[in-house]
């Protein structure tokens, strides 16, 4: 039982030291591409970068010590991570802390539903998500997830849009106002040299080597160029009056979310957590001194259930608001391009254009302002005149916290955690799988999720975001030479070094060059050859697979809409297709085997039908088959005999059987023999349980062919050889023209 549930003691069969080499080997050289790739991933995730190492730290060990794959590389995705931003940008202010307990929140939830599922052999609702659905998705999703680094690749800011592409647009605009030149050579040199080695040698790390190079050049180069003034050096009319309503804003929006907060509590507290809260429009006169006021009121009259419920959905629309000024506020600050002069023997920063001809400008760099999620100190204002980079990253191990269980953003966030959960394991699975076909192992898809689920429910605990299995870096361990899942552990382990000793090193790590990072992930999520494959082996799918795509695209970053979409499509799809199973008429073929007519061109016998099922027969399509079954017999007035082959029909419910009964009665009573053939032992099975089946059992026969000799003669007793001069039931007999 141990054995079966710490499944990596499998791997230790037989193991020798020149085993814990390769794994060694191997466990480092995901580490050299796990470390720059999940910073990058963290902050596609809408985290500080570091946030990337403390999901890289404890959960790949974990999901390879509970897992059932030996070269499984779990940590930061960029699916996920692209998941995990669209499911908490539109509740919390990205990078706030608010957005980071959320965030290891979500972690906690997708673990909790994917060891649910494990636990429970729950493995198979994954399929749910149909080929088609995922290919178009992720063809999507990798779009949306290089198109989102953008910004950072040219070195522009730009607030999102309530939809990805007005994003990309606003980036494209602020391209066109100003872009830092040395930022999109680094991110654009970056990306080449990383394309060039790996098609050099893929098992280089080629990720590292870039990141490497592009520190040193940022460092030695003086690429960042930040200064630290106070508003007074700053001559612009507008900016102290924009920073005060700026700092006003941040403010506000910390003191309504933790009331929003205190207001859940206690109405859950009080309440029970089955209730639905009471919305309404929001107020316009909420201000900061009603806030405090409806605080003091929680903490007099938590009993006035009504009221708490009234403000629950009140603030809800109200936080939006206050985001959407938040917003516009920053970017109004962003858009400020300062030129540096000096006037009187002192440096003053004058807005781009307008320094005064007394004044000598002393440098051509653009200077902008730093503004992030928290309050701006105008003594302390942070000028940018250069590219951005990682920055400090704070050294040690994550610390270890409870996550704070909160059931309104649990209710809030459980759709995104579901479709997070069941992509996060089809991504893990899928690659688990193929090493699995080339190692020979054996792979538990149950345990596996067990794995993945644990992975972030112990993760959560050291502040790591979602995860789940890579497709790149498990291929990177198998080509290493990993032999069993210790190679994990040795990942982890490197990634605890790094973080106790390292980090100092990737405070000048360009942030275009992490842009350019996931720009080469994602490269191979881009399948347009598989779309154009699902088209041509069935069109629906490919539909489908197209319409999910356009979907998801155009309404990102609400992702979950486009699958949802494309599974109810599938549904709908497979239910059409059960609904109208095809019905084939025989005849003989010139392999000697009886086939479709109309789609070999053979004639049909004007005396003896044969008629085949292909698919169930069950309540939801009794009247199709029924009156396909009909319009048949309509077009041979000389029909006597008619056989129901029934190879095809794999599945038939108490509908489908009183339905067979019916049309035997109906067939019966025109004058027709009735004979059914090659039944599968289920549908025979089901037969035979309803003792009041008027089917004569000497009608039922094991094979066409026996049914054909038996039945042909009473068939053709007044055959007509001027109507027919050959039966297609005995010869081959081809369509004329």
């Amino acid at each position: 039982m141990l054995v079966s549930f710490f499944s990596f003691w499998r791997g230790f069969r037989g193991y020798r030291f020149q085993d814990l080499q390769a794994d060694l080997i191997a466990g480092v050289t995901v580490a050299l591409v796990l470390i720059p790739q999940s910073m990058a991933y963290a902050q596609l995730a809408g985290l500080p970068p570091y946030y990337g190492l403390y999901a890289s730290c404890i959960p790949p060990a974990i999901a390879a010590i509970f897992g059932s794959s030996r070269q499984l590389a779990t940590g930061p995705v960029a699916i996920v991570s692209l998941m995990t931003a669209a499911a908490l940008e539109p509740i919390a202010v990205t990078g706030s802390p608010e957005y980071i307990r959320l965030a290891i929140f979500l972690a906690l939830l997708v673990g909790l539903v994917q060891f649910s599922l494990g636990f429970f052999r729950l493995g198979f609702i994954v399929n749910f998500l149909s080929y088609p659905v995922i290919v178009g998705f992720t063809n999507a999703a990798a779009l949306i997830i290089a198109s989102s680094q953008l910004g950072k690749f040219l070195g522009v800011y730009a607030e999102k849009g309530d939809h990805h592409y007005e994003t990309v647009i606003r980036t494209v605009k602020a391209a066109f106002e100003y872009v830092y030149w040395p930022t999109l050579a680094l991110g654009f040199g970056a990306l080449l040299l990383m394309i060039a080695l790996k098609r050099l040698n893929p098992r280089l790390p080629y990720v590292l080597i870039a990141v490497a190079l592009a520190t040193v050049v940022s460092k030695y180069t003086g690429y960042q160029k930040d200064e630290i003034v106070s508003l007074d050096r700053i001559r612009h009319p507008q900016l102290a009056t924009l920073i005060e309503s700026f700092n006003h804003q941040v403010e506000k929006i910390r003191l309504i979310t933790e009331t929003r907060s205190e207001i859940a509590k206690r109405a859950v507290k009080k309440h029970g957590r089955g209730r639905p809260c009471l919305r309404c429009h929001p107020s316009k006169t909420l201000e900061r001194d009603v806030l405090r006021k409806r605080v003091e009121t929680l903490r007099l009259e938590p009993e006035k259930l009504m009221e708490l419920h009234f403000l629950a959905g009140v603030f809800d629309e109200y936080i939006k608001e206050e985001r959407h000024r938040f917003k516009e506020l920053r970017s109004r600050l962003r858009r400020i391009f300062l030129s540096r002069a000096e006037c009187g023997g002192e440096e003053f920063f004058f807005p781009r254009g307008g320094v005064p001809q007394e004044c000598r400008v002393l440098d051509d760099h653009v200077w902008r302002l730093k503004v992030g999620n928290e309050p701006l100190d105008p003594h302390r204002l942070i000028l940018v005149g250069g590219g951005e980079v990682v920055g400090t990253v704070p050294r040690g191990l994550p610390a270890f916290s409870k996550p704070s269980w909160d059931f309104e953003m649990a209710k809030k966030l459980l759709s995104a955690a579901l479709i997070i959960s069941l992509l996060g394991y089809m991504e893990a699975i899928s690659i688990a799988k193929a090493l699995a076909a080339r190692t020979g192992q054996k792979l538990d898809s149950n345990q596996e999720l067990i794995g993945q689920g644990l992975a972030n429910i112990v993760g959560s605990f050291f502040q790591s975001y979602p995860v789940s299995g890579s497709f790149s870096r498990s291929a990177v361990n198998y080509q290493a030479g990993a032999v069993s899942a210790l190679s994990s552990v040795f990942t982890s382990l490197c990634v605890v070094i790094t973080l106790l000793y390292f980090t100092p090193l990737l405070y000048h790590l360009p942030q275009s060059v992490l842009a350019a990072v996931v720009m080469i992930a994602v490269l191979g999520l881009v399948h347009v050859k598989e779309v154009k494959r699902i088209l041509r082996v069935f069109v629906p799918d490919g539909l489908i697979c197209i319409i999910t795509f356009v979907v998801t695209l155009y309404t990102a970053p609400h992702l979950d809409k486009g699958i949802f979409l494309g599974v109810l499509l599938s549904i709908a799809v497979f239910f059409y297709y059960k609904m109208r199973p095809s019905i084939a008429e025989l005849s003989l073929a010139p392999d000697g085997v009886y086939r479709d007519a109309k789609k070999n061109g053979l004639e049909l016998c004007n005396y003896m039908a044969v008629i085949r099922f292909n698919g169930p027969l069950f309540f939801a399509n009794l009247s199709y088959i029924e009156n396909e079954t009909l319009k048949i017999l309509r077009n041979f007035p000389r029909l006597r005999v008619i056989i129901f082959e029934c190879s095809g029909l794999n599945y038939i419910d108490a509908s489908g059987v009183r339905t067979l009964e019916l049309l035997v009665e109906r067939l019966s009573a025109g004058g027709f023999v009735v004979a059914f053939s090659s039944f599968n032992e289920r549908v025979a099975e089901t037969l035979e349980r309803d003792p009041h089946f008027i089917l004569d059992p000497g009608k039922i026969y094991a094979s066409l062919k026996e049914a054909i000799e038996d039945l042909w003669p009473l068939a053709h007793q007044y055959w007509d050889k001027r109507l027919e001069p050959r039966c297609p039931l005995k010869e081959v007999v081809k369509k004329r023209g």
